[in-house]
């Protein structure tokens, strides 16, 4: 996916298809009453009519900027499961932060209308001077019975030997008969299967008229077969959602696969040029679905970035059932179109500040008004969650920083913005762990960022219940380290302010786990201990 030049500062820590809808008008939130002037990066006033967003060129220096393309995968954290309960810890190039974070509910209020809400909160996390900032991105939920655009879905799956393996091609299998079940009469649906070569199984078919059962009969046929040529069957899938694209429809093609390619073009930036070719000239976006205990995580993460589309994993039946019920439906409609978020930091409050996560969607900081520059795709009842940490400057008051969102509507392609301000005093009040007064939300996901921090770093392997030892709750690294400059932090591998141990982050999610709201937490709890018990 294109995002055009890299910003010379990188801010790197720890880390569609249905119709879419009118956008909202540029608003201006502010969070704990914060005054002054309006948000820094973009000028006010200009004449522009209302509901329009009138380009403009950042008045803040680029270092204490941030800007990325909105994310929505869950599927780090989904495979970092997998391999977690299959006894091992997953490799740390496969943790991305904001999956993780991203996997949680994060308890935003949604937007009346179309477009995005956007919220922001914080707490101080111990370490001296340091705070934890969370800004949230939310769409609007929609109706599964509402009138909506009908879907042209074309199914590239994955049929060589390595999906003879439990947990791989069953799923998929599994995963297809609820999408039988659960997409509309007015849809219509191909498969293409691709082993040592591709081959379309079914020709695009309506779902009505006995569609449904031409397509269960169709993968009730499946077996495995040899090699893996995903160079053809992206082609093949590719050239079929082409020739029966439908006017009027959303035309999507969904991968299905555990994208270990090893015959035929098995480069990966050729296929990744065959994707971004279509999405460019058709607008069919592409939607992985991930399976395997041997995965090729990046392959298919990069496949999902070029196609403007999303990738989620599939471990068990479960979770086959609730991403064709639930998560396809919002991967396919969709709320926004090329996504992007930018924080601008108020460098007379603000002395350093690191995103966590997002460091293969990041955009170049002039690239956050250029339209021509992909961003991501957002639908229905998505959340999107940064975490920043935040070190103020001493006595530092007023703003803190300033969030916008930025995204094009999904059949006028018109720009649209909403924004919210971020006071000082929304950083600097109560202790994350401590404070009553402190989102669990926010808690959850700190405790998410802080889970993926460690397996990144190799942090937390096999010891004694750190409950025994009062002195384990917070790692010693906590700040900077000596020497640290001012401005916004610089590449480094290095640990998060105030990284507690393990064992403190599996007690704070069994604790959050209480809450009704927050029952996903006792997974993660799980997850943790697991990783407690593994190198």
């Amino acid at each position: 996916m294109k995002r055009g030049r890299m910003a010379a500062v990188a801010i790197t820590v720890a880390a569609g298809v249905l119709a879419g809808c009118t956008g909202g008008t540029h608003n201006q939130r502010t969070a704990d009453s914060a005054k002054g002037g309006g948000p820094p990066g973009y000028a006010e006033g200009g004449g522009s009519a209302p509901g329009d967003v009138a380009p403009a060129k950042p008045t803040e220096p680029a270092d204490f900027r941030s800007t990325f393309a909105l994310d929505v995968d869950t599927a780090s954290y989904s495979y970092a499961r997998r391999t977690l309960s299959d006894g091992a810890r997953p490799a740390p190039r496969t943790v991305r932060t904001e999956e993780f974070v991203n996997s949680f509910p994060q308890g935003y209020r949604r937007p009346k209308g179309d477009g995005f809400s956007v919220s922001a909160d914080g707490a101080r996390t111990g370490a001296a001077d340091w705070s934890l900032m969370r800004v949230g991105l939310a769409t609007k939920k929609s109706d599964p019975k509402a009138p909506r655009r009908p879907a042209a879905l074309t199914f590239v799956l994955d049929v060589s030997g390595s999906m003879a393996e439990p947990g791989r091609l069953d799923l998929v299998q599994s995963a297809l008969r609820t999408a039988a079940d659960e997409l509309r009469g007015s849809d219509s649906v191909s498969l293409v299967t691709f082993s040592g070569e591709a081959e379309t199984l079914l020709p695009m078919t309506r779902l009505d008229d006995g569609g449904r059962g031409r397509l269960r009969a169709a993968v009730a046929e499946l077996e495995p077969q040899s090699s893996t040529n995903l160079g053809a069957g992206m082609k093949e899938g590719y050239r079929q959602a082409a020739e029966h694209r439908r006017s009027g429809a959303t035309n999507r093609v969904v991968l299905m696969s555990d994208a270990l390619a090893n015959t035929g073009e098995t480069d990966a930036e050729a296929i990744l040029e065959e994707v971004a070719r279509h999405r460019k000239e058709q607008g069919i976006s592409l939607f992985g679905v991930g399976v395997g205990s041997h995965y090729g995580d990046a392959l298919m993460e990069r496949l999902t970035n070029k196609g403007d589309g999303n990738t989620v994993y599939l471990s068990t039946r479960r979770e086959a059932g609730e991403v064709f019920v639930n998560q396809l439906p919002r991967n396919i409609q969709l709320r926004a179109r090329d996504a992007k978020a930018q924080v601008v930091f108020d460098r007379d409050a603000v002395a350093d500040f690191r995103l966590l996560g997002y460091e293969n969607r990041e955009v170049a900081d002039e690239d956050f008004r250029d339209d021509s520059v992909d961003g991501g795709e957002v639908g229905p009842g998505h959340t999107v969650t940064a975490l920043y940490a935040v070190r103020l400057k001493d006595g530092a008051t007023g703003r803190a920083a300033t969030a916008t969102v930025r995204w094009l509507d999904p059949d006028s392609r018109k720009p649209h913005e909403e924004s919210r301000t971020v006071a000082t005093t929304a950083l600097t009040g109560g202790d994350l762990w401590t404070d009553p007064d402190v989102s669990p939300y926010l808690r959850l996901s700190a405790v998410a960022a802080y889970f993926a921090d460690a397996l990144r770093t190799g942090k937390g392997g096999p010891s004694p219940d750190p409950a025994s030892d009062p002195g384990s709750d917070t790692d010693t690294g906590s700040e900077l380290g000596p020497g640290a400059e001012s401005g916004p932090a610089k590449p480094a591998v290095q640990p998060l302010p105030a990284a507690p141990s393990l064992g403190k982050l599996r007690r704070e999610a069994d604790r959050l786990a209480e809450d009704p709201g927050l029952r996903s937490a006792a997974g993660l709890a799980k997850d943790i201990s697991r990783a407690q018990r593994v190198h």
